[in-house]
C-alpha cells in the first residue's frame, strides 16, 4: 500500500477545502439555520409532534442527511472530475498506484470533509432544540457509512460526467428530490397507504430511517433492512470503481 502518495492526494484534496473554507463550511450551517426556520418553527408550530418526538428535533436526522448525501456527492465527484478537465489525471493514472490507493485517496478526503459538516450541522442544531441521541454507537456508523458510499457514488459520476452540467445532473434532479420524499421532514405513517407503498421503493428512506432510529427508536423501516440497504449500495459502488479502472472507462480518451 502506498500510504504517501494515498496522502499527498488526500492532503490536496483536503486543503483545496480550506481555500474555499465559506462556501464549503459555513453556507451548509447558514442553510441548516434557514431550515430550522422555516419547516422547525413554521411547519412546527402547526406539526406539535410525530411519533411523541417534537417536530423540530424529529427533522433534524433528515437535516444532516439532505447536507450529508449532496455534500459527498459533490466534493468526490468534482475532486476526481477536475482532474479529468485539466488533464492531470493522466499523471496519477501513469503513477504505480492500485485503483484502491486513488479511491482512498479521493474518497477518503470527500468523505472527511462531508463528516466534518454534518458534525457542524449537528452540533448547530443542538442550538435549536433540545437533541439527545440514544444510539450514539449506531449514529457514528450510520454517519460514516453514509459519507463513505455516497462519497464512491460521487466519485463515480466525476469519472462519468463529460462536463460541469452533466457533474450536476444527477445530484440536483434525482439525490435531491429523492431526500425531499424519502421522509427527511416528515414520516411515511403520516402518508395515505398508496403513498407508503410508493416511498418504501425510496432508497433514500432506508438511510434517514436508519439514522433517524439511532436518535430516538422511531424508525419507517427496520434498522435491520436499512444497514443491509447502504453497506449494498457501498458494494456496488465498489465494483462500478473497479470496473471503471480496469477497463479505463472515461479516463484513458
Amino acid at each position: 500500500m502506498n500510504w504517501q502518495a494515498i496522502r499527498v492526494i488526500y492532503t490536496a484534496e483536503m486543503l483545496r477545502t480550506w481555500n474555499t473554507l465559506l462556501q464549503s463550511i459555513a453556507s451548509p450551517v447558514i442553510s441548516t439555520c434557514l431550515y430550522f426556520v422555516v419547516f422547525g418553527s413554521a411547519i412546527g408550530s402547526r406539526i406539535q409532534s410525530v411519533e411523541d418526538v417534537s417536530y423540530g428535533v424529529f427533522i433534524v436526522p433528515g437535516l444532516i442527511m439532505l447536507s450529508l448525501l449532496t455534500q459527498s456527492i459533490s466534493n468526490a465527484s468534482f475532486g476526481i472530475y477536475f482532474p479529468k478537465f485539466t488533464g492531470t489525471i493522466y499523471e496519477i493514472l501513469s503513477a504505480p498506484l492500485s485503483f484502491f490507493e486513488v479511491v482512498l485517496g479521493y474518497v477518503g478526503a470527500a468523505a472527511t470533509k462531508s463528516l466534518i459538516i454534518g458534525t457542524i450541522i449537528l452540533i448547530t442544531a443542538s442550538f435549536f432544540v433540545d437533541l439527545q441521541i440514544k444510539h450514539p454507537f449506531w449514529m457514528i456508523a450510520f454517519l460514516l457509512l453514509t459519507c463513505i458510499t455516497f462519497s464512491l457514488f460521487g466519485f463515480i459520476i466525476g469519472i462519468w460526467a463529460d462536463n460541469f452540467e452533466k457533474l450536476q445532473l444527477i445530484p440536483l434532479l434525482v439525490i435531491t428530490p429523492l431526500v425531499f420524499l424519502g421522509g427527511s421532514f416528515y414520516s411515511i405513517d403520516m402518508l395515505p397507504p398508496l403513498w407508503q407503498k410508493i416511498s418504501l421503493f425510496n432508497p433514500v428512506l432506508y438511510l434517514i430511517s436508519g439514522f433517524r432510529w439511532s436518535f430516538f427508536e422511531v424508525h419507517d423501516v427496520s434498522v435491520g433492512v436499512s444497514l443491509l440497504s447502504i453497506l449494498c449500495f457501498l458494494g456496488i459502488c465498489l465494483a462500478i470503481v473497479w470496473w471503471m479502472f480496469k477497463t479505463g472507462y472515461k479516463l484513458r480518451q
